[in-house]
């Protein structure tokens, strides 16, 4: 049976008195002094005296007192946050999850019986810091605690071992989320909050993928060149405001205060759509075509010339017949006859490119109905994959096999809500380092709902709060996301030990991972072709496939909120 070396909601490595108590980053406070029901430990464990921590990344750990301050010292840098108590809308319970910083006050998040106001402290530890003993002295009022740190001599990659991409559409929901902070004709502001999403996302070891159009092919000027003239004389007119909005992204200059340094943005969408750069009006006439290839050839030359040689530039439809403004599917295709428009623009798009382009383009495809049929219909068209997690299970070898071929494979799903235990924020990207995905795509992160302070609706579609409400023109991180970024750091140095070794060594890596995760085999990982699979795709509906998924799925259930320290500890 496995026992959680940690007791009560307190850090061993903390000495206590009465008002100021110390949580691991699992183990999420609420506001009457306990935890979170989800988040329950085991009160009988031992507890260790120090917690070992790798440089070139953070530490981290909750804090509550009965004073609405407290002090953090240290020689280490740290970052100290106040945890918003959102009122979730499905159970009625508070759960901590918003972070603001800590010389904000948060009066009106006053509750009713509440004994204890939560931070979260970030310990960050440089590659360069010198191993050895530190401790975190924490005060609030008349108490304090100290928490002991071993910097240790490993060093945590700067590569991920996946990537974790996180997914948004447009920027009217901006306008929506900012009110009071966001001028609507201030299209410098919108440029430098779209940055800051980046940013955040960034500084956790992920990605901010924005998607520019709608399902009618509408593209948001703040996404596309300026275009003029008709025909072969269409061409851009100005890159102005492209550039300002995705030139800092593009050469990594956005990202230079960060602690991860400047770095071009990995992925991002090219505005390119059915009704843009040409109108689909005269598709099929020759004009088309040129209006076409005249464009994304101008946009080949300008990536080429400004050097931006390390994004992928993806070619990607994202728009579905149902919402009738094309007679065809672009994402999750269905019907087979709808492949047959991805192959005319690669071809029209093959046409614009130099085969020899320093500029990495890709082209992109969402799939899950019928993406076993896709994989090889569209060999040598698509070559980005970002495939439905669960369905993806039903093909073994399917990831492999697209991979030697050089494709690149990724798969998308949901983000955890905050009722959900909060190791749960580590499944998707381990279940795609063990399965060999490059990345996981959370489809939707930025949206939390009409009231999210007050009344949440499970966080499920968000792991960033607007910071409008306190006057703050950014975004505010949350607990689940500083939580994937640490399970993130974990990883890559999980993925770098387990790479020096063979592939037997590697084995036992992975073996001793799934069995302190959720007391799994490698092998329950890895799902087996149901027999639905072999069956017509227009026969299938959602209700099937949730139910040819569920004992999978069922595998997985069992996470509490210690499943990832289990792991660190193997990993330490």
């Amino acid at each position: 049976m496995w026992t959680s070396r940690i007791s009560a909601g307190l850090l061993a490595c903390a000495t206590l008195t009465a008002a100021v108590r110390v949580y691991p980053e699992h183990l999420r406070p609420d506001p009457f002094g306990g935890t979170v029901a989800v988040d329950k430990a085991d009160a009988h464990a031992a507890l260790p005296k120090v917690w070992k921590a790798a440089r070139g990344g953070y530490l981290s750990f909750h804090v509550t007192s009965d004073t609405a301050d407290i002090q953090v010292k240290s020689k280490l840098a740290t970052d100290t946050y106040r945890e918003w108590f959102h009122k979730n809308k499905a159970d009625g319970k508070y759960y901590p999850d918003a972070l603001l910083p800590a010389t904000r006050r948060m009066g009106d998040n006053q509750i009713p019986g509440q004994r204890v106001w939560a931070f979260w402290v970030d310990v960050w530890i440089p590659a360069t810091q010198r191993p050895g003993r530190y401790t975190v002295s924490l005060t609030g009022g008349r108490s304090s605690a100290t928490v002991n740190i071993q910097v240790t001599s490993a060093v945590i990659p700067v590569a991920d071992a996946v990537t974790l991409d996180h997914n948004s559409y447009g920027t009217s929901w901006m306008f929506r989320q900012y009110p009071s902070t966001l001028p609507k004709d201030d299209e410098e502001a919108l440029i430098r909050l779209i940055h800051a999403y980046h940013r955040v996302f960034y500084e956790h070891r992920g990605d901010f993928h924005q998607l520019g159009y709608g399902h009618g092919g509408k593209v948001g000027p703040e996404f596309a060149p300026e275009l003029e003239g008709s025909g072969r004389k269409k061409h851009v007119k100005s890159w102005d405001r492209y550039d300002r909005h995705f030139g800092p992204l593009l050469d990594g200059s956005a990202f230079r205060e960060t602690r991860r340094g400047a770095k071009p943005i990995p992925y991002v969408y090219l505005p390119i759509t059915p009704e843009w750069p040409a109108s689909f009006l005269w598709w099929g006439e020759p004009g088309y075509e040129v209006e076409f290839t005249n464009v994304v050839a101008d946009m080949e030359k300008h990536f080429r010339e400004k050097g931006w040689t390390s994004t992928y530039f993806e070619l990607f439809f994202n728009h579905k017949k149902r919402y009738k403004a094309f007679s065809w599917d672009g994402d999750e295709v269905r019907f087979a006859r709808d492949n047959d428009w991805v192959i005319a623009f690669r071809k029209m798009f093959d046409k614009a490119v130099p085969a020899d382009t320093p500029v990495k383009f890709v082209t992109r495809s969402d799939t899950s109905w019928s993406m076993e049929d896709q994989f090889e219909r569209l060999k040598g068209v698509v070559n980005f994959w970002v495939a439905g997690e669960g369905m993806l299970s039903w093909y073994p070898g399917a990831i492999q096999k697209l991979k030697d071929r050089g494709d690149q494979v990724w798969s998308y799903g949901g983000t955890p809500p905050i009722d959900k235990p909060s190791a749960t924020m580590a499944l998707n990207p381990l279940r795609s380092w063990i399965t060999g995905t490059q990345g996981f795509v959370r489809w939707q992160t930025v949206e939390p709902g009409d009231d999210p302070w007050f009344a949440l609706n499970g966080g499920g579609e968000t792991l960033v709060y607007p910071g409008d409400r306190f006057g703050y023109l950014t975004p505010l991180a949350s607990i689940r996301l500083k939580l994937q970024r640490n399970v993130m750091q974990d990883l890559a140095l999980l993925d770098a030990r387990s790479a020096q070794k063979d592939a037997t060594a590697r084995d036992q890596i992975l073996a001793e991972v799934t069995r302190r995760f959720n007391r799994t085999q490698p092998a329950d990982w890895q799902n087996t072709r149901p027999a639905m699979a072999s069956t017509p795709v227009l026969e299938w509906n959602n209700v099937s496939i949730e139910e040819t998924l569920a004992p999978f799925e069922k595998r997985f259930a069992n996470i509490d909120s210690f499943s990832w320290s289990r792991v660190r500890e193997y990993l330490q």
